[in-house]
């Protein structure tokens, strides 16, 4: 197994078809309350302006992506209705008496595993390569997860995230949480 940031349009590809897996609208009800889901899907095109911004983190196996950590920052406001609307809210939220809309902070745009991959700690894996990737530029990094994907708020717990606020999109609520890499 590789952890490595994306360096090929294939790779971005194989985001994109890892993605349309484990959409909520292609899972089983079961499945979704089980494996855990994503939300947002993107365009191929959406996938390579988010890397040319700044390189996601994917884990490769034999040539092939089995998960990835997308990443995204402010510059990529105005292209996805969602990531648009948690980009306003978190900049209206504080943190440790901050206004975060002041911070250098880096988003999460979306965290998928595999299923064949799950609990190997690749989710640890990915954030361990994404804070390692972008913690000299970036001190804290915020991400959402819908409320009813409990595998992932877990996870995100786990790996060091705390909640700071909540957005309502859709049909959806989410928590917004963040993980403060100078802590």
């Amino acid at each position: 197994m590789i952890i490595k940031t994306v360096s090929s349009e294939k790779e971005m590809q194989q985001i994109k078809a890892l993605q349309s897996q484990n959409l909520k609208t292609a899972l089983e009800p079961s499945e979704i309350e089980s494996q855990g889901f994503v939300s947002a899907e993107y365009t191929i095109d959406f996938i390579k302006k988010m890397n040319a911004i700044a390189p996601s983190i994917i884990a490769v196996e034999n040539n092939e992506v089995v998960g990835y950590a997308l990443v995204t920052t402010k510059a990529i406001l105005g292209e996805h209705d969602l990531l648009d609307n948690l980009l306003n809210k978190i900049d209206q939220l504080s943190f440790k008496g901050r206004l975060l809309g002041q911070e250098n902070y880096i988003v999460v745009g979306q965290l998928c595993v595999a299923k064949s991959h799950r609990g190997q700690g690749l989710v640890k894996q990915l954030y361990s390569s994404f804070k390692t990737r972008y913690a000299t530029t970036y001190s804290l990094c915020v991400t959402d997860v819908d409320r009813k994907n409990i595998r992932s708020i877990r996870a995100h717990l786990k790996t060091g995230f705390e909640l700071i606020g909540a957005l309502s999109f859709g049909n959806s609520q989410w928590d917004i949480v963040l993980w403060d890499w100078n802590a």
